[in-house]
């Protein structure tokens, strides 16, 4: 996958009201990528549970935003990236069902579920990122 427009635009997130301002951000993407409406809520709200995740797991981090296409299809990416203390049991984060309380209630695995395409990157001691992808169609 290529950028479709430009470099990913990055927000930092460091405290709630950058939750807010990233979910906004990625509404905008979304619309601009012409998802539709259902779409465009799937994407937002696994994005505000993983900017969540980014501030209270991780420390705070950064989201970077970004057009991506395949050659085929047209979507938008959305990275969160901390330097946290990483995901110790990725198999229990992963889990159907398994939220610790504090976000959305959707855990890793409802915003896996909402998204096309879901990478994780962890490990203890380095930090968690999170990619996902919503293709338009």
């Amino acid at each position: 996958m290529t950028a479709a427009q430009g470099e990913p635009e990055e927000l930092p997130i460091t405290g709630d009201d950058d939750v807010v301002r990233v979910r906004q951000l990625v509404r905008g993407y979304a619309q601009r990528a012409k998802l539709s409406l259902v779409n465009q809520t799937k994407l937002v709200t696994a994005a505000s549970e993983l900017a969540r995740n980014t501030l209270v797991y991780g420390g705070g981090g950064v989201a970077r935003v970004e057009f991506v296409s395949d050659g085929r299809r047209q979507g938008v990416r959305a990275a969160f990236e901390d330097h946290g203390p990483g995901i110790p049991d990725l198999g229990l984060a992963l889990a159907d069902g398994w939220s610790s309380g504090s976000g959305l209630g959707l855990g890793l695995s409802g915003s896996r579920r909402l998204v096309d395409q879901f990478d994780l990157d962890t490990e203890v001691g380095r930090g968690t990122t999170v990619t996902v992808v919503k293709w338009k169609g």
